[in-house]
């Protein structure tokens, strides 16, 4: 019956810690701070890993009520030294979503040149479009090991923009810049 009341109480707090931590890659390093985590009684909301290069970068939202989440800030820096990473927190709150928003997808392909990103970002931002996540990668085109880039935005189009108009100006900008695009809403 304990545990129950515990799920329970668990489910309206609203405490939540940003966490980012970088540091040689390695087995056994998320599973640490993982464990970290659950033994402080906290839990994960949204999470990110990715290597780059031969570093880990994690970055996480968790959510647990002010005791544990300082139980935590206090393990984790504990951790730092030995398991050779450095670790940033921060205390944050529940994300308010700014007006009516539509959700949609960005993916662009290119030839991987300098500058691309802040491109693609200052294209959206200067429309009041917000970038909601993004993600790029480089890699080789299969067959001719041409270098390429790929880049995923999510972003939050305010509702009353007028969508074609967007969509137009955004393919127009691709052509512009030699890039493969599409926009589409997010469902779901």
């Amino acid at each position: 019956m304990a545990l129950c009341q515990h799920s329970a109480e668990y489910l309206f707090v609203k405490n939540y810690l940003v966490i980012s931590a970088l540091g040689e890659d390695r087995p056994g390093l998320v599973n640490e701070l993982t464990r970290a985590i659950l033994d402080s009684d906290c839990g994960i909301l949204n999470s990110r890993m990715m290597a780059l290069g031969s570093e880990l970068a994690v970055l996480l939202l968790v959510q647990g009520n002010w005791n544990t989440l300082a139980k935590l800030e206090v393990q984790l820096k504990r951790l730092e030294q030995p398991l050779g990473i450095t670790i940033v927190c921060k205390r944050t709150e529940e994300r308010k979503r700014q007006g009516n928003i539509l959700p949609y997808a960005v993916e662009v392909i290119a030839l991987n040149h300098p500058g691309l990103v802040h491109r693609l970002v200052n294209f959206f931002t200067t429309r009041a479009i917000s970038i909601e996540e993004l993600a790029s990668h480089s890699y080789n085109a299969p067959h001719t090991g041409t270098p390429m880039f790929s880049v995923n935005i999510a972003i939050g189009i305010p509702a009353d923009m007028h969508i074609a108009m967007l969509r137009e100006e955004f393919m127009d900008f691709c052509d512009e810049h030699n890039l493969d695009a599409m926009m589409e809403p997010i469902k779901g």
